[in-house]
């Protein structure tokens, strides 16, 4: 018995000493005007002195930068498997990740494509180049990490969905995206334009590495298998994972060890 308790507190202890450290820090956005908090995870490898890879972490509708650590207990232990950085900015309640039309105190995409990805760089030891960058999120973040990415190859190398709001048309009155781009009977033409359906055109070949889930009782589960038949007609190679589940955190905890492996994995090979 002494034997077994004295190998758990070498276990407990080499785990205590190698974890992946947590902080939140502010960022300020020239577009909106204001600071933005993002929590940041850092590898314990940290201190090697290498670059490190970056996944930005994109939360859902209502929610903020905190929903990762609080609601996915254990996720951040990607950090340390995988050897990268993870940051999970406030989106704010129901931004949808897009530069408002409507409201210019709502200008995410210019925060987090642009602002963020500056400020990250120019504090953290990162690979300054798309091949280092990857971005995924869930439900309305899952549609943020696909719109950003594909609007923004030159930044991100990689890109991932989870439960993705990956067509916003079926739902013009749900979440509050009237309040971001007008109304769908108003502004048909900005829902068009701002959907990632409607936006596969500026994809080639490879140009993104792409991993999309959804579980078969999520409400976005038809969009999802919409845009994974889409991919398949462009001949855009991805990854499409279907399993049972619902919209709900169980299911994203779940899903994001899938999306953090597939990007150290992208990460890896494109050295």
């Amino acid at each position: 018995m002494k034997r077994i308790l004295v190998l758990f507190f070498i276990v407990w202890t080499f785990a205590s000493v190698r974890a992946a450290v947590v902080d939140t820090i502010q960022v300020y956005s020239q577009s909106m005007q204001k600071n933005i908090k993002s929590v940041i995870v850092t590898p314990d490898s940290y201190t090697s002195g290498k670059a490190f890879p970056v996944v930005y972490l994109l939360h859902g509708y209502s929610g903020n930068h905190l929903d990762w650590i609080n609601k996915a207990k254990g996720f951040e232990k990607a950090a340390d498997l995988h050897n990268l950085i993870i940051v999970c900015p406030d989106g704010s309640y129901s931004s949808w990740y897009w530069d408002s039309p409507v409201d210019p105190k709502s200008q995410y995409e210019t925060f987090v494509s642009g602002e963020l990805v500056k400020a990250i760089d120019d504090r953290y030891k990162t690979i300054k180049d798309r091949k280092g960058r990857g971005i995924t999120g869930l439900s309305m973040g899952g549609h943020g990490a696909l719109y950003l990415a594909i609007r923004h190859q030159d930044v991100f190398g990689t890109a991932g969905s989870m439960s993705g709001g990956v067509d916003i048309r079926p739902f013009p009155n749900n979440w509050d995206m009237p309040k971001r781009l007008g109304t769908y009977a108003e502004y048909p033409e900005r829902w068009e334009k701002n959907t990632v359906i409607n936006m596969l055109n500026l994809l080639t070949p490879n140009s993104l590495a792409l991993i999309i889930d959804c579980g078969t009782e999520d409400f976005f589960f038809k969009v999802n298998e919409n845009l994974h038949q889409q991919l398949l007609y462009r001949n855009i190679p991805h990854d499409f994972i279907v399993r049972p589940g619902a919209h709900n955190w169980p299911y994203w905890t779940n899903a994001v060890k899938f999306q953090m492996l597939f990007m150290s994995n992208y990460f890896n090979n494109a050295k």
